[in-house]
């Protein structure tokens, strides 16, 4: 007896994963979605929690692949499709970028991935007609799509805007580096409580010099030996950075302006300061809740306005400001594609707010870390410009080699911390980059 073709379809493993990273994907191309929010416990794709953990890492995987590469995935197959994407079935041009995506990066066997990908568009009514388009582009991505990428000579899968905007700022050959940089997938970063050197170890990864521990994701981050334990959280090496401007906290308050997930909270705490980690909204702050018990972290967590929130002042603060977030598209490749330039100057706005209210937040000879996980120098260099000029009684602290792990070339000619994507570079690339982050250490007289 013959069974439904759905329920055949249905059976084929690997079908249900390929099919909720398609529907991901299209959230984030049509509806501006990120990939993030569609793994964020309120918000999930509700395909996920009928997945294993395996196959959730797995759509992650495939979801961030295409958008990481959405600009080399549609150059190449627009080579080979001489009238572009069927207008009327979007699931079409989802698949295809799924089997190319698995093709040129990812560990599929080609058959599996074409076959996949037929197997999508078979189970949509719209793009139902199209198996043979399918099958057809993807069997030339296979024989000829890495030749073909390795002819072009742009920077594809950066947007133009971004481009011409680094270009202006660092100059061609250093943002043709960032694009080359932001294109590959990163590594694990975590921050340990303590012992990096035998968590590496225990985590078969390295200890970098400003003591963050990189490894390669071995499945899901939360199976890791020590995660359970709050032993360590995952953090970016440039983000871990800003807290280290402070120096010694011990004892001192210190308010974390804008704290939510709440990694460098975590940090000046179990540096023995007295943190006050504040965020605005309700869900980032039950998220800081939910991280700081993991943790065995304690701070004292509010729930307010950074820009109008009164307090006594504080021994030191940090402003880590929301922003483009350009500099983290390695980590999250749907920023390029969601965000446009007219969203910078609203930010820009925000962050003098932010900026302005954090200086009345410390006392005199306290210290203000601001920082950015921006690319764009209108909210990070010319923002210390800016206040700066507006308030005579702060100065900036120039920040040495020595606190940022002797790595000077972090560092800017005014001595702020200015990383780039391809800044720690190492033999194995999968172990190379940073995000890109600013940040820059002011004193109240």
């Amino acid at each position: 007896m013959n069974r439904p073709r759905k329920l055949m379809q249905a059976e084929v493993p690997g079908l249900a994963a390929r099919r909720i990273a398609a529907e991901i994907i299209e959230n984030v191309l049509a509806h501006g979605r990120t990939i993030d929010d569609q793994f964020d416990v309120e918000h999930a794709h509700p395909g996920l929690s009928t997945l294993s953990d395996r196959d959730r890492a797995l759509v992650r995987m495939l979801a961030a692949t295409v958008v990481r590469r959405l600009g080399s995935l549609r150059h190449l197959l627009g080579l080979y499709m001489s009238q572009g994407f069927p207008a009327d079935a979007p699931r079409a041009e989802t698949a295809l970028l799924l089997g190319a995506a698995q093709i040129l990066w990812l560990e599929v066997p080609d058959h599996a991935a074409v076959d996949l990908s037929v197997r999508l568009v078979q189970a949509d009514r719209r793009a139902a007609r199209f198996p043979g388009l399918i099958n057809a582009v993807l069997r030339r991505v296979a024989r000829d799509g890495r030749d073909d990428l390795a002819a072009a000579t742009v920077a594809l899968d950066t947007p133009q805007w971004l481009m011409e905007r680094w270009s202006r700022h660092y100059g061609a050959d250093t943002a043709a580096a960032i694009a080359d940089a932001q294109a590959q997938a990163p590594p694990l970063d975590i921050t340990v409580k303590a012992n990096p050197e035998e968590w590496a170890a225990r985590l078969r990864g390295k200890v970098l010099p400003t003591g963050t521990v990189r490894t390669i994701a071995q499945g899901p981050v939360t199976r890791l030996p020590g995660y359970d334990e709050g032993a360590w959280w995952v953090q970016d090496a440039a983000a871990a950075l800003p807290v280290r401007l402070f120096g010694d906290v011990a004892g001192k308050r210190v308010a974390d302006l804008c704290a939510a997930p709440g990694g460098k909270a975590a940090q000046l705490a179990l540096a023995g300061a007295r943190v006050t980690a504040l965020d605005r909204a309700a869900g980032r702050v039950a998220r800081l809740r939910t991280n700081f018990a993991r943790l065995g972290v304690r701070a004292e967590i509010i729930e307010a306005d950074a820009a109008t929130w009164e307090a006594e002042p504080f021994d030191a603060v940090l402003l880590d400001a929301p922003c483009l977030s350009t500099g983290t598209i390695r980590r999250h490749p749907d920023v390029g594609w969601l965000k446009r330039e007219a969203d910078l100057a609203p930010l820009v706005e925000a962050q003098r707010r932010l900026l302005d209210h954090a200086v009345t937040l410390i006392r005199p000879g306290g210290l203000l870390v601001y920082c950015t996980c921006s690319l764009e120098p209108e909210e990070g260099e010319q923002q210390i410009d800016w206040v700066l000029a507006r308030h005579p009684d702060l100065r900036r602290r120039p920040i040495e080699a020595a606190e940022v792990g002797g790595l000077d070339e972090l560092l800017t000619a005014s001595g702020d911390l200015r990383t780039l994507p391809h800044h720690l570079p190492d033999d194995e690339p999968r172990l190379s980059g940073l995000d890109g982050f600013f940040a820059a250490r002011l004193e109240r007289a």
